[in-house]
């Protein structure tokens, strides 16, 4: 045990996951240096164990109890590395709170997050899981990606091109076991024209008197839909979005829209569209579903939430029920958002 490294073994881990599943973990280090991650992951009672990379626990389901080592990075730092008058280079640590990142780019009168607002997690999920809202993906503003690779043991840089993004991917969340970002750089343009095209951020402007917002004004609204339309996990125990809006041939969603013209169909390439999951769940029942302490939001049919005492398995059990309906009736498969431990979806 250092000041910059703290280790415990067989730790609890229900505070550390949105969802407030109980389960536990061999061993919890935390790190408040990410230039300790080579001598941690090489120290002998550990060099062999599973690894987990653990931030706020926002976008993970635990199944079971993980009979390994969960990594925590608690080092904390945001600064300016370039700026050349229209655009400046951030460059943010993993243990920097995604949220508190956008109000510290708009602190600095940089454009660009404001439509990412709100959503739960640290910096270093952000390239991982290419997060998405109201119409933005971070992958429009990475620039770079500082990691460890356990493959080669040693300090990389991935420029966007090696990131593979794509939607609610890349090439981190396609192999877990190999990365662990420790640091994130995005580039920002100081004026832009406000990404509104999705539904319901210009009429909440509207309504808010802004006809001509401002990236803060923005952000502003977008906290009050994601307020409005999703639990706080604080209060009621859930990851956001359990599942992915599911990517289907453009014929194949103009079939679904004849047969159902109320369907939301976005486009998503040339030949592919986006289907609501949400859209597609509630049309199957599953809105404010309760069984025991599992259940679907009343709120937002997209989110899974724990009343109380649920476990990961019936978390786990209730997805499956849910998607599984889902594809009977539409013949659309869902697949989950968040990284699921201890079991295959």
């Amino acid at each position: 045990m250092t000041e910059a490294f703290t280790l415990v073994r067989d730790a609890p881990l229900a505070a550390l996951n949105t969802l407030r599943v109980a389960a536990g973990a061999r061993y919890l280090a935390t790190l408040d240096d990410a230039y300790l991650v080579p001598q941690v992951l090489e120290s002998p009672e550990l060099r062999d164990l599973p690894l987990l990379v653990l931030g706020e626990g926002s976008n993970v389901l635990f199944a079971a109890d993980f009979d390994g080592l969960v990594l925590r990075p608690a080092w904390r730092g945001v600064h300016i590395i370039d700026d050349d008058g229209t655009h400046a280079t951030v460059r943010a640590d993993a243990g920097y709170g995604w949220d508190a990142l956008v109000d510290w780019t708009l602190a600095q009168q940089l454009a660009g997050l404001e439509n990412l607002a709100l959503l739960p997690g640290l910096v270093g999920a952000a390239p991982i899981q290419n997060i998405g809202a109201y119409g933005a993906e971070v992958r429009e503003f990475v620039s770079g990606v500082e990691a460890w690779d356990r493959k080669q043991g040693q300090r990389v840089r991935l420029d966007p091109d090696a990131c593979a993004f794509a939607y609610r991917d890349s090439v981190f969340k396609r192999d877990p076991d190999r990365w662990i970002v420790t640091a994130v750089e995005f580039r920002l343009p100081r004026a832009r024209e406000p990404n509104l095209g999705y539904a319901g951020v210009r009429e909440e402007l509207e309504i808010m008197g802004f006809a001509r917002p401002t990236p803060a004004q923005v952000a502003q609204a977008v906290r009050r839909l994601r307020r409005r339309k999703l639990p706080d996990p604080a209060t009621l125990g859930n990851a956001g979005s359990f599942f992915k809006n599911p990517i289907v041939p453009a014929h194949r969603a103009e079939e679904l829209r004849a047969a159902d013209p109320g369907l939301p169909v976005y486009p998503a390439g040339d030949a592919t569209r986006k289907l609501s999951a949400a859209w597609l769940i509630e049309a199957c029942g599953w809105r404010g579903f309760r069984e025991g302490d599992a259940g679907v939001s009343a709120q937002h049919a997209l989110v899974l939430v724990n009343h109380g005492h649920a476990t990961g398995a019936q978390l786990l059990a209730l997805a499956r029920r849910v998607a599984d309906s889902v594809g009977q009736r539409f013949g659309v498969r869902l697949e989950p958002e968040p990284r699921i431990v201890g079991a295959e979806f």
